[in-house]
């Protein structure tokens, strides 16, 4: 009996030491795995955890770029994340890709990892060999701020002007712009290689609140200039020469109000409204100087508006006619 109790004692530690090498070896294989070290780090993107992305073993961000879109709020969400493949090298380096979804986007990336020494001796340590940070550079068109997944920019360059931005890879960026007097249609840009560079646009164009608002203060402006007694209206588009005498005050009416379009202007903060038909009616009692005739003059008088359009100071239009 009390030879068989050491004996016992063995057996028992000698399969708990085979259980521990086993779960060490499972460990190794999954969690500490070349796999799972990327999938611990795409889990941070999908947390936004940019803090733990960042100090993830082989990232690094490179110098020039803005980091204005490294921060939790400009991130976008990262679902659907599954392992493709594991693709050990000669070297020992393994070639790690993972499919997931960026916001509505399906994306597949590719991230090369190497082994980084060990964890307490046992576990396995992984690093990327690139950095898995690539340039996102985006030109913001006709205004000089835009968002990114909601997160609104006014980058330093400007409207038209290019900015590099270092961002996290696999990144999905939905890119808008929402103000009071201007839109963009939101156009996603995917980043999803590490070392790549993403080229996109932000087209700012007048929202329809804009055109209403451009439309509504020249019709205003046109009957302010119809209700001039005068052949040639002061500041107005309309206008009629007649070489005969005049009889009595000249009668102005809209016969057809223009119907605007706004386009970008040439200056920067500048909006255009190219020129764009109207009548006017001009009814008027003339005399001939040849005869002296007396007849009425009762015609449609066709006339063009163009209008370049800046916002104030308080956010109002300041239209300033083309004519």
């Amino acid at each position: 009996m009390e030879r068989s109790r050491p004996r016992a004692w063995l057996i028992a530690l000698g399969i708990a030491v085979l259980a521990f090498a086993g779960t060490v070896l499972v460990l190794n294989l999954t969690v500490y795995s070349a796999s799972g070290f990327v999938s611990s780090y795409l889990d941070t993107l999908a947390r936004h955890d940019v803090a733990g992305a960042l100090a993830t073993p082989g990232v690094s961000v490179p110098a020039g770029g803005s980091r204005a879109l490294l921060r939790p709020d400009a991130m976008g969400d990262l679902t659907d994340i599954h392992l493709v493949s594991d693709t050990a090298s000669a070297d020992g380096s393994h070639r790690v890709v993972y499919s997931y979804r960026a916001g509505t986007k399906a994306g597949r990336s590719s991230f090369t990892v190497q082994r980084d020494g060990t964890n307490l001796g046992l576990f396995s340590a992984w690093r990327f060999s690139t950095s898995p940070i690539a340039t996102l550079s985006v030109t913001p068109q006709h205004d000089g701020s835009f968002s990114a997944n909601g997160f609104d920019l006014s980058p330093k360059a400007g409207q038209d002007v290019a900015t590099r931005y270092s961002v996290l890879v696999p990144s999905g960026f939905a890119l808008s712009h929402r103000s009071k007097w201007l839109t963009a249609t939101t156009k996603t840009s995917m980043v999803s290689a590490p070392g790549s560079r993403v080229d996109a646009n932000v087209n700012v164009q007048a929202n329809t609140a804009f055109v209403k608002e451009a439309q509504k203060e020249i019709d205003a402006y046109l009957l302010k200039c119809v209700k001039q007694k005068v052949l040639l209206p002061t500041g107005c588009p309309m206008g009629q020469e007649i070489t005969d005498r005049i009889q009595d005050a000249p009668t102005w009416s809209m016969v057809t109000d223009p119907v605007i379009q706004i386009t970008p202007g040439n200056a920067p903060a500048t909006w255009t409204i190219p020129p764009t038909a109207a009548t006017a009616h001009l009814v008027v009692t003339v005399q001939s100087i040849f005869d002296g005739s007396v007849s009425t003059f009762d015609r449609d008088v066709p006339f063009d508006v163009s209008f370049v359009v800046t916002f104030q100071a308080d956010g109002t239009l300041l239209l300033v006619g083309q004519f």
